[in-house]
């Protein structure tokens, strides 16, 4: 074993766990740090309380005086919880979060100072704009860009830092974040919804759209991490020959939780309290190392606020207990990826889960005009919903098996799927009362109030109907869910616009009455969307071939999937409900293509480096100690030396092979690596990163593998899988 690696394990070996004591109860610690409503009831006036919640119930905008008072109060609150510093928080389209931090401190003259904070560092600040990405969007001396209060998701504190959610967006007014876009998106899914909902009970006036998101992720510790060069500057292990034991006995899935890892979790969970994130699921997933952790669901921006938050907690907490956290989505080749599939659905204020079948025909005949325009809405735009979760991370993750294919595709299981067939054959028109009374009976009443399994769970299917929500598993672990989040929501309220008019016309036009006319929209739905609709195995050659006769897309890779993001179809959509403007939409394109195409960079660089500089000189040393071994034989044994070191031979012309594999690819790819840069387009720059260098990753891989099963433990200077996946 190499000196790095020995002193890399037994750092790790001696590293104390952090012992985590829970002396309070959940519930009592759950907001404590969160300026919530019942923090804002104690805290604020009467006038400015009722000023927030309008704000935040009813989209009314907030008055300066009103402003200065919360404020006022906000400070006064995080002071006495011993803040010094207030930052806006925000989500820009590095994929991170941002902050700068301000002291409350300000000097007033005379050698005195007091603490301040006014209504107008609250609501509006000043951030660099030119440094974050912006798509085009922004030329580098036109710096200005702005971060705005969100008042819908409360402000918190952490550490001794008062953190206020904002949008963030350029001096031109085009968003330059994931919050802005989602928050238009939730306000189009609100309008729509509400509308339809009225079919069905008057008394609907808002509807919320609810996430819950499942992200899993490894830990790793903090000191083999380090000594992984592609582990600290990617996220993921560019080399490495599998354990001879992964996660083929399925013993880590659900087993018990190793007690480092529950004290991790332990503090985490009890920050996450603090914080208000409602965490409430742990437990360990398929692989070694990896777990995962979810949440009760909460209303869409807040949940995407708080996964945010979340990500960047757990980095600091795991540092803490000597672990590193990964969220690649396919960290280690041959052992299953992270994903963080993201639960949707959408609810009334009258307390109605519209996603959830309920106990009357009515109640029913509401649940399935939402379930079948989610399906509409996900047929006609199943390349918009592959783009949305495209990465270059994610491409190592979709297809394999743990996650969902490049194949978008909705499984709703065998009972709903009987039910509209049979929903589907009922007359074209007006009812007869017979008709109405057989529908009533054989079809919308018999959806039970809780659907039970009495299907498989597939775990192939990217978007998924499990019982009273849809999952949407193809999200990457890495992924901000507001992406997701934005479009998902967008593509429904389009989707119920356009099944309202559908509807009306068949009321006001043919005369219908407005069940008759609800169901025979829906019945052309469920005819128009079968093909989106599949149940069987989503990894297999028969359902790509199956999937192209339907018409659906196959975007494996992400150059291939971002164009979806700039097509007519998308602009015209994003434009029409008012989430994005055209030139948003170009600018994301450009902003992820350009994200794609740097992280291929970085890997080849990454790669090349190790490849040459530490695999290549170490297999070179272990072939000289082979050749000093044959000399040694040879003075020992003369002419029959050849009998008795022809396995010392054949590894040396072996190692060789190798090496001269590396170098050659090594080669290749800096050259294809170097002609790429020299393209000015940036599809086809992203098509020749993932078309000519990546490919040739693999080809580096292979012969470095196969030369850490040749050469000698003690000599190899890079940590194992074994080491990294099983050292606890």
């Amino acid at each position: 074993m190499s000196t790095l690696r020995f002193h890399a394990i037994k750092e790790s070996l001696a590293n104390k766990p952090v012992l985590v004591e829970e002396k309070e109860r959940r519930s009592d610690l759950f907001g404590k740090n969160v300026f919530d409503e019942n923090t804002m009831r104690q805290y604020l006036t009467k006038d400015a309380f009722v000023g927030v919640m309008n704000a935040i119930q009813f989209g009314k905008k907030i008055d300066r005086n009103i402003a200065d008072q919360v404020s006022s109060s906000m400070k006064d609150w995080a002071l006495s919880k011993g803040v010094t510093h207030y930052t806006h928080w925000f989500q820009p389209l590095t994929g991170t979060t941002a902050e700068k931090h301000d002291a409350f401190f300000e000097t007033v003259g005379n050698g005195m100072a007091i603490e301040k904070f006014g209504g107008s560092q609250l609501v509006q600040q000043e951030p660099d704009a030119s440094s974050f990405p912006n798509g085009g969007i922004r030329n580098t001396f036109e710096a200005r860009g702005y971060t705005a209060w969100d008042p819908t998701s409360p402000a918190f504190i952490y550490g001794t830092t008062l953190c206020i959610p904002t949008i963030f967006v350029a001096y031109t007014g085009e968003a330059l974040d994931y919050k802005t876009p989602l928050l238009r998106a939730l306000n189009a899914v609100d309008n729509a919804a509400t509308d339809v909902c009225k079919y069905f009970d008057k008394n609907v006036k808002k509807v919320t759209s609810s996430l819950g998101w499942e992200q899993e992720y490894f830990l790793i510790d903090k000191m083999l991490a380090a000594s992984r060069p592609d582990i600290l500057l990617t996220g993921r292990t560019l080399l490495g020959h599998s354990s001879a034991k992964g996660q083929q006995l399925d013993d880590h899935y659900f087993g018990s939780i190793p007690n480092r890892a529950l004290n991790f979790m332990r503090e985490l969970e009890t920050e996450c309290m603090l914080l208000g994130i409602p965490v409430k699921t742990r437990h360990n997933e398929v692989a070694p190392n990896q777990f995962e952790l979810a949440p009760i669901f909460e209303e869409a921006n807040l949940a995407v606020d708080h996964n945010s938050l979340l990500m960047d907690i757990m980095g600091r907490i795991a540092s803490k207990h000597n672990f590193k956290v990964l969220f690649h989505e396919k960290p280690f080749a041959g052992i299953n990826g992270s994903g963080k599939h993201n639960n949707w659905s959408l609810s009334t204020d009258t307390g109605v889960n519209l996603l959830s079948p309920g106990k009357t025909p009515m109640s029913n005949l509401q649940f399935l005009t939402f379930f079948i325009n989610t399906i509409k809405a996900v047929h006609e735009n199943e390349e918009l919903l592959r783009a949305c979760i495209a990465s270059a991370s994610n491409d190592h993750r979709l297809g394999a098996n743990e996650a969902p294919p490049a194949i978008i595709s909705v499984f709703i299981g065998q009972q709903l799927t009987k039910v509209l067939e049979e929903l589907e054959g009922v007359t074209k028109g007006k009812l007869s009362p017979e008709e109405k009374t057989e529908l009533k009976l054989n079809v919308v009443g018999k959806i039970p109030d809780v659907l039970l399994d009495n299907t498989d769970r597939n775990r192939t299917s990217p978007f998924a109907f499990t019982g009273n929500k849809f999952e949407f598993r193809a999200v990457g672990s890495l992924a901000n869910c507001g992406n997701p989040m934005t479009v998902l929501n967008t593509i429904v309220a389009k989707q119920l616009i356009d099944f309202k008019k559908e509807v009306d016309l068949l009321i006001d036009k043919k005369g219908l009455k407005k069940d008759e006319a609800v169901f025979n929209v829906l019945r052309e739905y469920i005819k128009a969307t079968k093909a989106i609709l599949f149940e069987g195995n989503g990894y297999g050659k028969a359902w790509e071939e199956e999937a192209k006769k339907r018409g659906l897309s196959n975007n494996k890779s992400t150059p291939e999937a971002l164009k979806a993001k700039i097509s007519k179809k998308t602009i015209a959509l994003f434009e029409d409900m008012n989430v994005m403007s055209k030139i948003e939409s170009h600018s994301r394109y450009e902003i992820e293509m350009e994200a794609y195409i740097m992280h291929i960079q970085i890997e080849g660089r990454v790669l090349g480096d190790i490849a040459r500089n530490h695999i290549v000189p170490t297999a070179v040393k272990y072939q000289n100690m082979l050749i000093e071994n044959v000399k040694g034989l040879k003075e020992i044994f003369g002419e029959k030396f050849k009998n008795v070191s022809k396995e010392q031979i054949s590894l040396i012309e072996e190692i060789s092979g190798h090496i001269e594999g590396i170098n050659a690819n090594v080669t290749k790819m800096t050259d294809a690596r170097r002609k790429a840069n020299t393209i000015e387009n940036i599809e086809e720059k992203a098509l020749a990163y993932c078309n000519e260098v990546k490919p040739l990753f693999d080809d580096i891989r292979k012969h470095c593998d196969k030369l850490e099963l040749l050469v000698d433990d003690e000599i190899w200077p890079l940590t194992k899988y074994r080491e990294l996946l099983f050292t606890r």
